[in-house]
């Protein structure tokens, strides 16, 4: 087709596009297409539209159908990369980012997204390293520097991840996303009042940023400040209406405000919208509407501690009062003889026993489902290696001394799996110390999910659990494990040991 027709149409479309008027542009783009199918602007500015509107899958068919007829156009793969990333195709976006910078090296915004791909992959210290190359070409990149910021943070550097935050917003002093992530890192530091206090400037700047509202809440939340994380989560739901995560977070805040009719029905509204059926039915059956599962679902509980990573330590010891792993300390004392024994912290989280362990280890391991609580772990520099693994399959083919399992048996209803695995892992002569929730002495059953979502075990469960795996309970003492809100919670401190 000869370009007199098209071209005019494809320039009237551009100028629309560029005024965000993007009905009428996609309707000339269309009008482009439909007398020369294999117009390549036309396709590419298209799926651009497409990924604008949010349909991520027709932006990369769009895309892809433009790259078919000329691959050597570098912004076509770094929006078709983007385009990906929307779907959560971290991998393909990637790889579509890197063959833009193969065509256009000097291209601050390819770097910059390959950064977040490589972020959403894992691969931190190479996320790092392209933020850094698309600010030495381009200073200003308020992008750059915030997403730079939740790299650092991840990585355990809060003050480096403060500083780039800081940088951003001395260019951009209104950028929300950056007052949000500098709040996440001042949590990440146990600064929560200062978070509090951001996270108002992040919502100030962008009273629809609905992300800052529920990130805000959720602080709220672990501070105590119920009814105001309720009103949060409140706010945010109605930003986003339809969103999954927002009604999991406003049923999560009536839950613990004891509202549980209206929690359940807000957690019915989320797996309406979408959210994952397995964690939805966890929560419903905490809430007795189901029954209890013989375990949460494990990607549950890694999402879980991941959201939780950032202020845990100071959450669990400034607010709970947390005590398990200086209890378990007590109990085994005299077990353990300096630098004698191979360790496995099961569970270990973000390594809070590590530091108590590590002068009787030989050899200290760390295991947990969730990659961000290792990270912090890691941090602490006193474990020999890091597991991201289910704590009953880590122990298969392994063998240790000392198995401690502080506070993790609380999401685990069924014990039996892993004292199989403990039986086969622990050497003779080796101890296992835990922590269980009390179930109330009443009770029938070996085991209960309570509302808070931990499971509560029964003593004489733990008793016959030991017996029936050739393990002796050297004690099994009742103490107070930390508080929930103005309630002491009770459960038992055991240390069990294999004989010959």
């Amino acid at each position: 087709m000869s370009s007199s027709r098209t071209t005019p149409l494809l320039q009237q479309a551009v100028a629309l596009h560029q005024r965000g008027n993007l009905a009428q542009a996609e309707t000339l783009y269309g009008e482009v297409l439909r007398l020369d199918p294999d117009n390549f602007d036309a396709l590419h500015l298209l799926g651009v539209i497409a990924r604008q509107s949010g349909a991520c899958d027709e932006a990369i068919r769009l895309m892809g159908r433009a790259l078919a007829i000329d691959s050597e156009k570098a912004i076509v793969h770094c929006n078709l990369g983007a385009a990906l990333q929307d779907a959560q195709r971290h991998e393909e976006a990637y790889r579509s980012y890197t063959r833009a910078l193969a065509l256009q090296p000097r291209y601050p915004m390819a770097l910059a997204n390959r950064g977040n791909a490589l972020r959403h992959l894992g691969r931190l210290i190479e996320a790092l390293a392209d933020y850094d190359a698309a600010l030495a070409q381009q200073p200003g990149y308020v992008e750059a520097l915030c997403n730079r910021g939740v790299v650092l943070h991840r990585l355990g550097r809060h003050e480096e991840a403060l500083d780039s935050y800081g940088r951003a917003l001395a260019i951009a002093p209104g950028h929300s996303p950056s007052y949000a992530g500098a709040a996440i890192a001042l949590q990440g530091m146990g600064r929560n009042e200062e978070a509090v206090e951001t996270y108002r400037n992040a919502i100030e700047a962008d009273p629809d940023n609905a992300g800052a509202w529920s990130a805000y809440g959720t602080l709220l939340l672990r501070m105590g400040r119920t009814q105001q994380a309720l009103d949060c989560h409140k706010h945010a739901l109605a930003l986003k209406p339809g969103d999954a995560q927002a009604y999991l977070h406003y049923a999560n805040a009536l839950r613990v405000l004891n509202q549980h009719e209206e929690a359940i029905d807000a957690y019915r509204d989320a797996l309406a919208c979408g959210a994952d059926a397995d964690a939805v039915n966890y929560h419903l059956a905490a809430l007795g509407v189901q029954p209890a599962p013989a375990a949460p679902p494990a990607h549950y509980v890694a999402a879980l501690f991941d959201q939780y990573a950032d202020g845990f330590d100071h959450h669990l010891q400034h607010v709970l009062h947390y005590r398990v792993p200086d209890l378990l300390m007590a109990a085994l004392a005299g077990r353990l003889q300096p630098v004698a024994a191979d360790v496995i912290d099961l569970g270990c989280g973000t390594g809070l026993c590590g530091p108590l362990l590590r002068p009787f280890a030989r050899t200290l391991a760390g295991v947990d489902l969730s990659p961000l609580m290792l990270d912090q772990a890691l941090a602490r520099g006193v474990y020999d290696e890091l597991v991201c693994a289910d704590i009953a399959a880590a122990l298969q083919g392994r063998s240790a001394d000392v198995l401690v399992a502080a506070d993790v048996l609380v999401y685990l209803g069924d014990l039996q799996p892993l004292f199989r695995a403990v039986r086969h892992a622990l050497r003779a002569g080796g101890v296992f110390a835990f922590s269980v929730e009390a179930l109330d002495s009443g009770a029938a059953q070996d085991y209960a999910l309570n509302t808070s979502g931990r499971y509560a075990h029964s003593a004489s469960y733990v008793q016959a659990l030991a017996q029936a795996h050739g393990l002796t309970a050297d004690s099994l003492a009742t103490q107070v494990l930390r508080k929930d809100g103005n309630e002491h919670v009770a459960g038992y401190i055991a240390v069990l040991s294999r004989t010959g």
